[in-house]
């Protein structure tokens, strides 16, 4: 668990980066043929036996996984709330009329002040990433100030840096049991309470893996 300090730190720090995000970061990018294993739109669940405190408890999204590797987005760990006009006033948005806050999530330690948003398959828009048919990344500015004019996808996301691997990295954790899979569906991943989602997604883990 992160401390109260640390997620004040983390919370402060992405308000500063979230230009990053805006002006047209780029998420890493793979080969756009998948492997036949791809765990693309699944979710990565930390064993109860994982080593790696960075990782401990966590859910992640894969994004993104092939033969040169894998790219994904923790879903679990809220860092805290932003009202949505003060995120677009930090961009250079300004726009009084924007109601509500959105959460913000430690999306890995990778890369800190890269900015995504997560979302469903009903938006689509400049640097979106469609990870399947039901669900997508976005990493630019469009898609902040379309949620703030209710333009946005239905449900949403933003996490600030990522998990990667390497080639053959993710299948070497998997053979070790540090990872299960589960599906990635929308409502663990939007709805679920955060506190529950581990335990929740654990117990939809995929046998046969």
């Amino acid at each position: 668990m992160l401390s109260a300090r640390h997620k004040h730190a983390i919370l402060a720090v992405a308000a500063v980066l979230v230009p990053a995000m805006c002006v047209g970061a780029a998420p890493p990018t793979a080969e756009q043929t998948p492997t036949t294993a791809s765990l693309a739109g699944s979710l990565l669940v930390a064993s109860p036996s994982m080593g790696d405190p960075r990782f401990a408890g966590t859910v992640i999204l894969m994004v993104r996984h092939d033969k040169n590797g894998a790219f994904g987005l923790v879903v679990n760990r809220p860092i805290g709330e932003r009202p949505l006009a003060t995120i677009l006033d930090i961009i250079g948005e300004k726009d009084a009329t924007v109601a509500g806050t959105v959460r913000i999530f430690a999306g890995g330690p990778v890369q800190p002040e890269m900015g995504f948003v997560i979302h469903g398959g009903d938006y689509h828009g400049p640097g979106t990433i469609e990870i399947n048919a039901r669900l997508a990344v976005t990493a630019n500015r469009e898609i902040l100030r379309d949620i703030g004019h209710d333009k946005g996808p239905k449900q949403s996301l933003i996490a600030f840096g990522y998990a990667g691997w390497g080639p053959g990295q993710l299948e070497g954790e998997l053979a070790r049991r540090d990872w299960v899979i589960a599906p990635g569906e929308s409502k663990l991943i939007f709805d679920e309470d955060r506190d529950k989602l581990w335990d929740a997604a654990y117990s939809r883990r995929m046998q046969d893996l």
